[in-house]
């Protein structure tokens, strides 16, 4: 049960209370409530007052085992549960300003330094002992064992026993750091929240990233047998895939299970991946696994199921996984029945190049069943040769033939979108064509939501000349490639009727939503990209989707962490870097182990650790004061986790880096200490990966590009003086790139309140500090459509009515004041707008008030998934 609470902790903020209750004779709880009220508080987090309630009412023991685990799991969720020691105790009072000459010490005690000898640096006879478990000589007086957690020599981290190091806790700060509170529920029903977790998994329209696909396999072991709770639709064949199989391998849903197979396997592909997934592997056939063998009653439904596929999608489909497919063949053995599954056996034969001996029954099967799907395959040389769609429409576009390549690709939506911009590039044009109008409309109802988005989010820059193209390719982690953009721009008439149909397609889909008296939406939603290719996303605390930019969070400095514990036998060396560049992004320097502290402290790193054995691992931390940094020369920063001795993140039993908000810029009030209701994200480092770029920080906007790409690496040693012309480009690269046409979830916001509600509110966030937020209230005309209603609030045309509202509080105050006692949909960034007795739905990035008051709660996925 410990392992399912924690994921319905995590994702519904509830808490179930489960202990014993109190005994005749046992004392208050009253004192032991408000102790774990106030570590709640330190985390972040609240109790409502029915949680608070139900707490009260334990007794001693009960509410000791029930605030251990509450606290053990938040913990585990904010990385606090980890040991944070960073090499200089007292960072960053401590940390010298002089790298170089602390570097020129180290190595005359390393090349110099001999047993039974005086210090070669100070001269003290008796002071030297080598230190466990490097041996390294180090002097107790001229390197401070209350101030080193690792060996000053090597800066590998030293064992615990050893005499060198001197108990004690680092520097605590004098000012607590504080952030938002998130309120936890008291929950009732743990198998209706298991099935809403899982349901609200399911519905995603995007490939779900590594945290959501492990809390899936916790809820599916967690879910009802009988299956009730399964869905009509589940809109992803990966996360089809994934349940479908992990239901399969339980022999207690594998029955149910297999009746659902009919539903919802619809494609070849959709077979293979339940294949991977009932053997152990991932759906997402880039690694597929040694394929198990399957009972005999399965493996005949699934060769039905091929069967049953039309046979020109069923032959592309197998040749698209062709190694993948071989060894299914090995599994399913579809030519010992071949007068059964006569389409089944044709695609093997394409796939494998079978020879077809006339005469034999086989090859007459398969000669009979190739004369009837002449759009399909064709025989050559004695064997069944494909003919498919893709390669068809290859041809076309290769040819330039605009007709054929229109008349190929109409067939599937998707695909259209996702070619449109080679197949306008096939004539230079002025408008758009009435034939390519006349497609666009037929085929628009027809496409999914993802590529319905992308080529919106594409088009609209596409009439502009071009910079730089950036390429994601699919993988395990995101890494980035970038290259000039040599194609010619559109004409602007081509790109705005594109664009005009894609939204009147968007729109017409949310109209069918249920209806909403008030829309209240926050202008700052501009600046998050709509989620795509979660896939590879790493875990995080706030899922942020790649490509937002969003404010820093309040606080004079921002404090970057790294922790990592190595594997039993392998030192594993990673560093926490910071390339800084100027306004043009030509390197200003860097703030890493080769130099601990930047200008005038205005940059300041831990301390090198060069290990990480377990249980403590090592933390390394970079302390950037912001207003500082950003008035001498330097506008962007560039965090980077990279291996320096080249050890994969995957191999790592535990890694995790993030940032912190800290209040104060005085170093004696920051302290060394990791504190969890100040962290503002955390991550996990997983993947084939030795370098990682998590974000880009715009000193002088105060605001961060929200990244997370890995650049590809050759062996060798890591570090930012050898990345940094390639950290410098990327990062280019990235921000002009994000910062062009894009799709974002204030469009997205605007669709959804233009497509079901008649009155909406803008909060309006002060564009330029020291300005006031405003709320802008827009009514829709009297015979005004939906997509002129949207088009004038996407824009932020002059509205019906405009009011100053003072700051970020105040404006959320009146927003929720105006929403009271109404049916809304609330799409925020900060979770500030609460109203007291609504209805409806609200999205919102980070936490706040509106968390609590009552209204579903929506991701980013769930305002994608509207689309479809």
């Amino acid at each position: 049960m410990s392992e399912l609470a924690s994921v319905l902790l995590r994702r519904l903020r509830t808490v179930y209370v489960d202990q014993a209750g109190p005994r005749p004779g046992d004392p208050s709880t009253a004192e032991g409530l408000t102790a774990l009220e106030g570590e709640l508080l330190d985390r972040g987090f609240a109790p409502t007052a029915r949680l608070r309630a139900a707490l009260a009412w334990l007794g001693p023991a009960g509410l000791a085992d029930a605030g251990r685990r509450l606290i053990r799991h938040l913990d585990a969720e904010l990385g606090a549960d980890r040991t944070h020691m960073p090499l200089f105790r007292s960072f960053p009072v401590s940390v010298p300003d002089d790298t170089f000459g602390l570097y020129v010490d180290r190595v005359f005690a390393l090349l110099l330094q001999w047993p039974a000898q005086p210090c070669v640096l100070c001269g003290t006879v008796g002071t030297v002992h080598p230190v466990a478990p490097c041996a390294h000589l180090v002097c107790r007086a001229c390197w401070d064992g209350a101030d080193y957690t690792g060996c000053p020599l090597c800066r590998r981290r030293i064992d615990p026993a050893d005499p060198f190091l001197v108990p004690g806790e680092p520097r605590r700060p004098r000012k607590v750091p504080t952030g938002p509170l998130k309120p936890l529920a008291l929950g009732t029903d743990v198998r209706a929240d298991t099935v809403h977790a899982l349901r609200t998994l399911l519905a995603r329209r995007t490939p779900l990233p590594a945290q959501d696909r492990a809390d899936l396999t916790v809820l599916l072991a967690h879910a009802p047998a009988d299956l009730g709770w399964f869905p009509a639709d589940i809109p992803v064949r990966e996360t089809k895939a994934l349940v479908l199989g992990s239901l399969l391998r339980d022999r207690h849903t594998r029955v149910a299970a297999t009746a659902l197979l009919g539903t919802h396997l619809t494609t070849a592909t959709d077979v293979l991946r339940l294949l991977c997934v009932w053997s152990g592997g991932a759906a997402d056939l880039m690694a597929p696994p040694r394929l198990r063998s399957l009972p005999r009653a399965l493996r005949r439904r699934l060769l039905g199921l091929l069967d049953f596929f039309a046979v020109p999608s069923l032959v592309e489909d197998v040749l698209r996984h062709p190694a993948a497919w071989k060894r299914a063949a090995e599994t399913l053995h579809p030519f010992e029945h071949h007068a059964r599954h006569p389409g089944a056996v044709l695609a093997f034969a394409v796939l494998r190049g079978t020879a077809v001996v006339p005469g034999s029954a086989l090859g007459e099967a398969l000669l009979r069943t190739a004369a009837a799907h002449p759009e399909a395959v064709r025989v050559a040389d004695g064997r069944i040769r494909a003919a498919t769609w893709r390669a068809r429409t290859e041809q076309a576009l290769a040819g330039r033939d605009t007709g054929a390549a229109l008349d190929l690709l109409r067939q599937r939506p998707g695909e259209l979108l996702r070619r449109l911009d080679h197949l306008l590039r096939l004539r230079e044009l002025d408008v758009l064509p009435e034939e390519f109008d006349e497609v666009l409309r037929r085929a628009l109802p027809g496409a999914g939501p993802g590529p319905l988005l992308a080529a919106l989010g594409r088009l609209r820059v596409r009439h502009l000349p071009g910079g730089r193209r950036v390429f994601f390719p699919r993988g395990r982690v995101t890494h980035a490639y970038t290259a000039d953009d040599t194609r010619p721009p559109f004409a602007e008439a081509v790109t705005t009727r594109v664009c005009t149909l894609l939204e009147a397609e968007a729109l017409r889909r949310l109209g069918a939503g249920s209806r909403f008296d008030l829309a209240v939406l926050d202008s700052a939603l501009a600046g998050l990209a709509v989620p795509s290719a979660e896939r590879a996303a790493a875990k995080a605390l706030v899922s942020v989707p790649r490509g937002s930019a969003q404010p820093l969070p309040a606080g004079e400095v921002l404090r970057l962490f790294l922790h990592w514990t190595e594997p039993a036998g392998t030192r594993v060396d990673l560093d926490l870097s910071v390339a800084l560049y100027d306004e043009d992004w030509e390197f200003a320097g860097l703030c890493d182990y080769t130099n601990l502290v930047y200008g005038d402290r205005w940059a300041v790193h831990s301390g090198d650790l060069t290990s990480a054995p377990a249980p403590d691992g090592a933390t390394e931390y970079v302390d950037l004061d912001l207003g500082a940094l950003g008035g001498r020369g330097v506008r962007y920063a560039v965090p980077v986790v990279l291996s320096f001795n080249d050890i994969p993140f995957e191999e790592l039993p535990d890694a995790f880096a993030g940032f912190m908000a800290l209040p104060s810029a005085a170093q004696e009030a920051r302290g060394a200490g990791y504190h969890p209701r100040a962290v503002r994200q955390r991550y996990d480092l997983e993947g084939d990966s030795r370098i990682h770029v998590p974000m880009l920080v715009d000193l002088r906007r105060r605001t961060f590009l929200w990244t997370d790409v890995h650049l590809p690496s050759a062996e060798g040693y890591h570090d930012v003086t050898r990345h940094r012309e390639d950290l410098g480009r990327i990062a280019r690269d990235l921000s002009g790139y994000f910062a062009r046409g894009r799709t974002t979830l204030w469009d997205l916001a605007v669709w959804h309140a233009a497509a079901r509600g008649d009155e909406v509110l803008v909060v309006r966030r002060a564009p330029v500090a020291g300005t006031v937020d405003e709320l802008w209230h827009y009514r829709r005309r009297d015979g005004e459509a939906d997509t002129a209603f949207a088009a004038r609030i996407r824009v932020l045309e002059a509205p019906e009515r405009r009011e100053p509202a003072g700051s970020a509080a105040d404006a959320d105050a009146r927003a929720g004041e105006a929403a009271a006692n109404k049916r809304v949909l609330l799409a925020l960034v900060h979770g500030g707008v609460a109203p007291q007795g609504a209805t409806g739905e609200v999205y919102r990035l980070l936490p706040g008030p509106a968390d609590g008051c009552g209204l579903a709660p929506l991701t980013a996925g769930d305002l994608v998934a509207a689309l479809g």
